[in-house]
């Protein structure tokens, strides 16, 4: 699946959203570092990290070549500062219909319209895709992502209270939340 817009954020800056590519294997790489050192609402930390560059730039191309995921990321002055991706959550005629939607974006970005940009571009890809559910998981205490998976119009279908072990903080509750995607 090909993906490919240019949106203006908050302040007046223009962002490209586009597909992943081979090139980009190593900046992806420093992002998710970067990003998953940022914050503990992540699903994984920084040291976690297990990917090469090699690897990411080969996840990018097979993403790239796929007609059912997505891997779209975010270029604000030629700098990547977010990423976010669709992929499928089975393969068996049960669940096929479902897919996983994650995102990250550099902390020093938030706040500019990126993460809304990139969840607006997954619904549509996921619903190109096919996809009749998009799905997602998210830190109870991430309130400013849950108002705007909400927005978008996911709804909370279920909690997880000790969805992660946080490093810094012990439990942290996961909020499940689904958006249908079938008019």
């Amino acid at each position: 699946m090909k993906y490919n817009k240019t949106v203006i954020l908050k302040d007046g800056r223009e962002c490209l959203l586009r597909n992943g590519d081979e090139g980009d294997g190593k900046a992806l790489l420093d992002l998710f570092i970067l990003t998953h050192g940022q914050t503990d609402f992540l699903a994984s930390y920084a040291d976690e990290c297990t990917y090469t560059a090699e690897q990411e730039s080969e996840f990018l191309k097979n993403e790239s070549e796929s007609k059912r995921e997505i891997e779209l990321l975010a270029f604000v002055g030629g700098k990547l500062v977010a990423s976010a991706g669709v992929g499928s959550i089975g393969r068996s005629e049960k669940s096929r219909h479902r897919a996983e939607f994650g995102i990250s974006v550099d902390q020093n970005y938030w706040g500019l319209g990126i993460g809304r940009a990139l969840t607006k571009a997954c619904i549509e890809c996921a619903k190109i895709a096919g996809y009749s559910q998009l799905e997602l998981d998210v830190v109870a205490q991430n309130e400013r992502a849950i108002a705007l998976y909400e927005s978008e119009g996911f709804a909370q279908y279920g909690r997880n209270p000790k969805g992660f072990r946080s490093r810094y903080s012990g439990w942290q509750e996961l909020v499940l939340m689904r958006l249908e995607l079938l008019d």
